[in-house]
């Protein structure tokens, strides 16, 4: 009697099997033959990754979506959450390329992910998964978002090789040593099986046409082979549509990519980490000033030039209160915050400050280290002037922690 639900499974599974190449015998060669192929074309991604590799840049993304024509897109973000305009902080390249570019041809969009009910993620992790503590960690779990040296060198097509994401197709062959701490692991193999499911619905819908999935690389290859069995159903390698050319590219670019990129390089913990690509990131922040000569635009500049070695620490701290004195109300054209009642964002500790408090703070900064506190402290006031008591707090923690260290 214990077993009886594993036996009702297997009955059902053999059923399933046997009815599908029942259905297949029925039809016939002729019959297959006839039935529109459907095209699926899994890009894997690096979560963001677009913001700091120029030969993975957001542009790129677009100019590749738009050289695959698809007829739907499949992001990864569950149903529910997508229905009510809910993305991951960090998936980038959904939100804010995959999505919009969407929109604006009218593809249709496929929400394709699947997580654990909020309740199931206490049981198994002691914690949801999608809160964050009200400060976040400078690294690991809720940490803030910043890659290494070798993502500067990621280039679109990266995850087409299964030999460079041999570590995750270990990890998931191989339970844990420990069976208590194999939650993590089991739950990737379903997650991304019932994503599987929810691409080939999607290319059910759309007879001989084409499917573009962007997803974490990490599942991308468990994707395409539960897909590859999928009556009418062909799955090709993005890199066999080709690389967009720099004439692509640059159709596809907008200010908001750069924005993106010049903002997460310059003012997230990305900045201290010693691996920028300041080439990259100025030709973004130029081709953006060229559109947009204002308070951010400056403030960016400034803290490319700083960060750079190009000015001293006087000469930047005036004109960031220069621009403070001009920014008013301002904000940035970009800042990735999901939550607005918080100070930060999933990259930056002061993600959500407006331009105005943002110039004070970055003045405050070099105050500071400059051994003048008491200046420092004073500006610090005067961005906070304004906030909520949250925000307030926040500011307050990660200053006290990440910048006027003891």
């Amino acid at each position: 009697m214990k077993t009886w639900w594993l036996g009702a499974l297997l009955a059902v599974q053999a059923f399933a099997a046997n009815a599908a190449d029942a259905q297949v015998a029925r039809a016939g060669p002729a019959a297959a033959s006839t039935t529109p192929v459907t095209t699926v074309v899994v890009l894997g991604v690096d979560h963001a990754a677009q913001l700091v590799a120029e030969r993975d840049q957001p542009a790129l993304l677009e100019a590749f979506l738009d050289r695959a024509k698809p007829d739907a897109i499949c992001i990864e973000r569950t149903p529910d959450a997508y229905a009510r305009g809910d993305f991951y902080e960090f998936t980038y390249e959904v939100q804010d390329v995959a999505v919009p570019f969407a929109r604006r041809r009218g593809i249709e969009l496929c929400p394709i992910d699947w997580e654990p009910p909020v309740e199931d993620q206490r049981l198994g992790f002691g914690m949801a998964l999608d809160t964050p503590p009200e400060l976040r960690p400078l690294k690991g779990m809720f940490g803030f978002l910043s890659f290494a040296a070798p993502s500067l060198q990621r280039e679109l097509f990266h995850a087409d090789d299964p030999a460079k994401l041999e570590k995750v197709t270990a990890w998931a062959a191989t339970p844990a040593a420990r069976r208590k701490h194999d939650l993590p692991r089991r739950l990737y193999l379903y997650r991304t099986y019932l994503q599987a499911q929810r691409i080939a619905a999607a290319a059910r819908a759309h007879p001989g046409g084409t499917i573009a999935v962007v997803i974490g690389e990490f599942h991308k290859h468990d994707i395409e082979a539960i897909l590859a069995d999928e009556a009418g159903l062909r799955v090709v390698q993005p890199s066999s549509l080709g690389r967009p050319d720099a004439g692509e590219v640059a159709a596809h670019d907008r200010p908001e990519y750069r924005a993106a990129i010049a903002v997460f390089n310059l003012l997230g913990v990305q900045s201290a980490s010693g691996a920028v690509d300041f080439a990259f990131v100025g030709r973004a922040l130029a081709a953006w000033e060229a559109e947009d000569a204002s308070a951010q635009t400056r403030l960016l500049r400034t803290r490319l030039e700083r960060l750079q070695g190009r000015i001293g620490r006087e000469e930047a701290i005036a004109r960031y209160r220069a621009v403070a004195a001009d920014a008013g109300d301002s904000k940035f054209l970009w800042n990735g915050v999901k939550d607005a009642a918080r100070v930060d964002s999933w990259f930056d500790p002061f993600g959500n400050l407006d331009v105005r408090r943002r110039a004070l703070l970055e003045a405050a900064r070099e105050a500071q280290a400059g051994g003048d506190a008491a200046t420092a402290a004073g500006w610090l006031d005067d961005c906070a002037a304004g906030l909520n008591p949250r925000q307030q707090a926040q500011l307050r923690g990660y200053w006290q922690r990440d910048i006027a260290k003891p």
